[in-house]
């Protein structure tokens, strides 16, 4: 078996050479997107992410193709069925007349808000009141999208499933309490300026507060309105 030998001065020569081109290419992979790149991509996610239920903070990684050609007409888009939130893509696209080109950034928008969780083991059909949920503070973007930020959803609500103490509230594991029953006899109340009319039907379906529900009057009209907290049907105005 031939002898395989390293000369030291060798060793001298390449290996600063390539601790130099590693830390090279780590700089260029670590450096943040820059310029009106930077900026576009910005403007972009602040105007879609307005509204969102919390403060929102966004960062922007360094594109993992190298750095961008120059652009002086660049667009920042968001692809079809993306949502700002958590880790998202957002395409850069250059409208050059000579060289035209369209890439793609990560981008981490996060949103610190407030979120309620279970204060205690609650039943399946148990009806929530204050005592049962308290609010913790973190990254809604961690969480499912159907987390509970309004306590005012938590109102007039009973548990559809078993729910853990400390686990988040989502809305699929609610539903509301039913405040008109099927085959009841109901007021069916019209308000409009200068008037209240009102009259007796009797309920179609059963309803919760702001749901849709209708009913049969005594003449053999059928009217649609929505639930209220007394357990009449609104009518439109």
């Amino acid at each position: 078996m031939e002898k395989i030998s390293y000369r030291p001065h060798r060793l001298k020569l390449v290996l600063p050479a390539l601790a130099a081109g590693l830390g090279a290419a780590m700089c260029a992979a670590a450096a943040p997107l820059a310029g009106d790149a930077r900026a576009a991509v910005d403007s972009l996610l602040q105007a879609q992410s307005a509204g969102l239920p919390g403060k929102v903070s966004i960062r922007v990684e360094a594109p993992a193709s190298g750095p961008l050609p120059a652009c002086d007409a660049l667009e920042a888009f968001l692809p079809r069925g993306a949502a700002v939130w958590g880790r998202v893509s957002v395409g850069l696209r250059c409208h050059s007349e000579l060289k035209p080109w369209t890439r793609y950034v990560l981008a981490r928008v996060a949103v610190e808000g407030r979120y309620f969780v279970a204060a205690r083991n609650i039943d399946t059909s148990q009806p929530l009141g204050a005592s049962d949920f308290i609010a913790r503070d973190g990254d809604l973007t961690g969480l499912p999208r159907s987390v509970v930020t309004d306590p005012a959803e938590l109102q007039g609500v009973v548990a559809a499933n078993r729910i853990a103490a400390g686990a988040p509230l989502r809305r699929e594991l609610m539903r509301g309490v039913a405040v008109i029953q099927q085959g009841q006899t109901i007021k069916v109340v019209a308000e409009g300026p200068g008037y209240v009319v009102s009259t007796e039907a009797r309920a179609m379906t059963s309803a919760s507060v702001g749901a849709a529900v209708r009913a049969r009057t005594a003449d053999g009209r059928m009217v649609s309105g929505v639930a209220d907290e007394e357990g009449q049907i609104r009518l439109p105005q």
